[in-house]
């Protein structure tokens, strides 16, 4: 039985890079639907400013794609407009960079209002300078990978309504954005600590959400599965906390996505404590530069100064001499699996020590007729001491320093104006 050829055939090709650094972008390009035939790469110190590649190398690479029937050339870098031009002008065939390679797997991925809105800007903006080569581009593409989404509909329309198009876009992005910090302020209103799930894609954090918190999750072994922000209830110690996962993130991500997914990152920028999620079973050269990438993000949207938990995830597909190499020179990191359950327990237990760290103990007299504060206290506690007297509840018990503030007018010590106790 002959097995079906691949409709996309794309040759690899970078400048100032090893052949082992487009394995990425192989994956996506896997993502994307598009087998990957060749390689190709030229040690420069800088990208040719017309051709990317210097013109030697720009032969061999069309005698490359000739020679494997390839129908698209993939550059690990971004393009300018004029390099992508005159690199299809000589090779004849479509070329795609890493930027619309991602950006298309968006696409197909995004599955909310919100995210398709975002997806569309990052899009937009991506090809509003080059919508002068995009006839040709499409042409030979034939709908595939980096035609999807609004580079198709928008194929026909000028600079003008694009402009337009991306205006109307934000309009609805600030809309969607209001409506999120309405959700947003409600479970602040709670009180409640918000714990964010980052790391590379596919690094197991949906899973690792699902495990957690034992809610249904969608899952799969995809790059960028997740894409809109799930949140869900983590219980541990009779303590809540607010559990989100969000969008992956990878090596050069393209600055048109941290821009449009600004909403979906703000959850990471805002939480009170961050699980890294690694893959652990990665090789461990990848391992470093995935834990760079997510770091080089995590400074670019300003949470660079939210605490850390490391978690080596997937756990269950290493051996002894893979756990030894994971755990070296990481003491402080959690080895865990979200298969197994390995090493969960004592990451919930470790999230709870680092909230635990910061709480503030208190005395509280609340009345028997404001009981409803008790189940707050309760929610926000988790566990506490409580007496009934004749003038209401005696409480002892930690609270988050804000939470702690609300209730000042209960403490059985007076407290100054700024919450710390009179002497």
């Amino acid at each position: 039985m002959r097995t079906a050829r691949a409709s996309q055939r794309a040759v690899t090709f970078a400048a100032q890079s090893r052949p082992e650094d487009l394995a990425e972008l192989e994956e996506l390009l896997r993502t994307a639907g598009v087998a990957v035939v060749g390689t190709l790469v030229q040690q420069r110190e800088h990208p040719h400013p017309k051709s990317y590649l210097g013109p030697g190398k720009l032969a061999e690479l069309k005698a490359l794609a000739l020679a494997l029937d390839a129908n698209i050339v993939a550059c690990d870098d971004e393009l300018t407009p004029r390099q992508e031009r005159t690199l299809e002008d000589e090779l004849g065939i479509a070329v795609i960079d890493r930027t619309a390679v991602i950006l298309d797997i968006f696409a197909r991925h995004a599955g909310s209002a919100e995210g398709k809105l975002q997806v569309e800007l990052a899009q937009l903006e991506y090809n509003l300078s080059r919508m002068r080569g995009l006839w040709t581009h499409l042409e030979r593409l034939g709908g595939g990978v980096g035609t999807r989404g609004p580079g198709e509909a928008q194929i026909e329309t000028d600079r003008r309504l694009a402009r337009n198009r991306i205006s109307t876009l934000r309009r609805r992005l600030r809309a969607v954005a209001g409506t999120r910090q309405i959700m947003r302020n409600e479970r602040e209103r709670t009180q409640l600590p918000a714990i964010a799930l980052a790391g590379y894609t596919n690094a197991g954090k949906s899973s690792l959400l699902a495990a957690l918190t034992g809610a249904e999750v969608p899952v799969a072994d995809r790059l960028f599965h997740t894409l809109d922000p799930t949140t869900r209830l983590l219980e541990v110690n009779g303590r809540s906390y607010l559990l989100t996962d969000t969008v992956g993130f990878i090596r050069k991500l393209p600055h048109q996505l941290v821009d449009a997914f600004g909403a979906t990152l703000e959850e990471t920028r805002r939480a009170t404590l961050i699980i890294h999620v690694v893959d652990a079973h990665a090789p461990e050269d990848q391992i470093e530069a995935m834990m760079a990438a997510v770091e080089d993000v995590l400074e670019e949207i300003g949470a660079g100064e939210v605490p850390r938990l490391l978690a080596l995830n997937k756990a269950d597909l290493l051996d002894e001499e893979m756990r030894a190499r994971a755990w070296s020179g990481r003491r402080d990191a959690l080895l865990v699996s979200a298969v197994s359950g390995e090493g969960l327990d004592e990451l919930r237990e470790r999230v709870d020590a680092q909230f635990v760290r910061s709480l503030e103990p208190v005395e509280l007299l609340v009345p028997y007729s404001d009981g409803g504060q008790l189940a707050e206290l309760h929610t926000l506690a988790g566990e506490l001491q409580r007496e009934d007297t004749a003038e209401g509840v005696r409480v002892s018990a930690l609270l988050p320093a804000a939470s702690a503030a609300r209730f000042a007018r209960y403490r059985t010590t007076p407290v100054s104006a700024n919450g710390k106790p009179k002497p």
